[in-house]
């Protein structure tokens, strides 16, 4: 009982715990899922590169109206977006492969997002764009993480199968004219989407972590698509919980102690993880040596 009242008093005394908790939740539904389609279509960097991108986009809507939260997240989905066009020709008309494409912007867009914020604020403000303040998620922020975060889940539910094929194989959907170009614009829009709405949160930094490494870690232990998206969200929403316990506790830095709860988690599956973890690797490798 002890251990219970630990775990759950800071959420039943402090509202600001509630609201922290329940955005985390929400970014789990959505941004987890949008995660697993990112490894599997091995785009996983291009979500880091597009956490970068808001981050100019957020710092203008930073210098024109202040710590705004329309102002910034519209600043921080057009940036997105832009890069993501810009990204996408580079790829397309010039002899530069995609990866190399969204390198190259995301480390220009980081440079300038620091630089506007540096110029317009300051020390503070710098940090809190990157790294998030999820302990002042208020009525408005944790909105826009809900209405994102069912958006998300919505839309997915409606092109799972045209994406599914799309990222399996998309000269066949190209071959049956099934628009694949289409499907890649609206799940480039929705990994955007949910990068804004995490970086309210856990800052342009942080929130890709707990986009990719929930279903990384997923995948180790699971094969089936359905079951690594809902094990993804599951593994989010539990190193949310622990990651603010641990803030709460420790004193620490509550984003990052979030991320830190999905590296931990992440290590762990990849020695023990059921499906492709090292240890049961190993273990049947050696099985079938024997037999």
């Amino acid at each position: 009982m002890q251990i219970l009242a630990l775990m759950i008093d800071p959420f039943i005394d402090y509202d600001f715990m509630r609201y922290a908790l329940t955005s985390i939740v929400f970014l789990a539904a959505g941004t987890a899922p949008v995660g697993v389609f990112l490894m599997m279509r091995r785009m996983s960097l291009v979500g880091d590169a597009l956490g970068h991108a808001i981050l100019p986009g957020a710092a203008i809507g930073y210098m024109l109206a202040g710590l705004s939260l329309p102002a910034m997240s519209l600043g921080g989905f057009i940036a997105g977006l832009i890069m993501a066009l810009l990204a996408g020709m580079a790829s397309r008309f010039a002899s530069v492969k995609e990866d190399a494409s969204f390198a190259a912007f995301f480390l220009t867009c980081l440079a300038l997002g620091v630089v506007l914020v540096s110029k317009g604020g300051n020390s503070v403000d710098l940090l809190n764009l990157l790294f998030g303040s999820i302990l002042a998620v208020d009525q408005p922020a944790l909105t826009l993480v809900a209405v994102v975060s069912s958006l998300t889940m919505v839309v997915l539910a409606v092109i799972y199968r045209p994406l599914m094929l799309e990222s399996i194989d998309p000269l066949f959907l190209r071959s049956v004219k099934g628009k694949g170009a289409m499907w890649h614009i609206i799940f480039l829009i929705l990994v955007v989407l949910n990068l804004v709405a995490g970086f309210q949160a856990l800052g342009t930094l942080m929130s890709v972590g707990l986009m990719m490494l929930p279903a990384i870690s997923a995948r180790l232990w699971v094969r089936s698509m359905g079951c690594i998206m809902i094990l993804a969200s599951v593994i989010a929403a539990c190193c949310g919980f622990f990651g603010l316990l641990l803030s709460y506790y420790v004193d620490l830095p509550s984003g990052p102690a979030i991320i830190l709860c999905c590296g931990i988690v992440y290590l762990l599956s990849l020695f023990v993880g059921t499906d492709s973890g090292v240890l049961w690797q190993f273990y049947r490798r050696r099985r079938h040596h024997e037999v």
